[in-house]
């Protein structure tokens, strides 16, 4: 789902709509609805999401979208328990990898 870009300094909504398979304006409200997505703007007033924007967002996206939650809890997890939520989700992510490491390894045994 999320490309690893770590060269990049900026993201534009574009970019990060896509790594998550959402809408620009999906991004827009959330970025309204949650203190910690504060992109940067450019001078033209193009949002320019750095790395922590794009954890974040990556964070909202799993309470919301994967474990149903509503905005309301989302935001109330991430204000009362940020530090936990975010451990877990490390924990998470790093479990789907070893899990797709190794389906790969059973694929490639005969």
């Amino acid at each position: 789902m999320v490309a690893e870009e770590s060269l990049k300094l900026y993201y534009s909504i574009g970019e990060v709509a896509e790594m998550f398979g959402v809408n620009t304006s999906l991004i827009r409200f959330w970025e309204k609805e949650f203190d910690v997505i504060k992109p940067h703007k450019n001078k033209k007033g193009n949002r320019q999401f750095t790395k922590a924007d794009v954890d974040n967002f990556h964070l909202i996206y799993h309470l919301v979208k994967e474990k149903g939650m509503t905005l309301k809890g989302a935001q109330q997890q991430l204000k009362n328990r940020k530090d936990e939520t975010e451990l877990h989700f490390e924990v998470i992510k790093r479990l789907k990898g070893i899990k797709e490491e190794l389906l790969s390894i059973k694929n490639q045994l005969p």
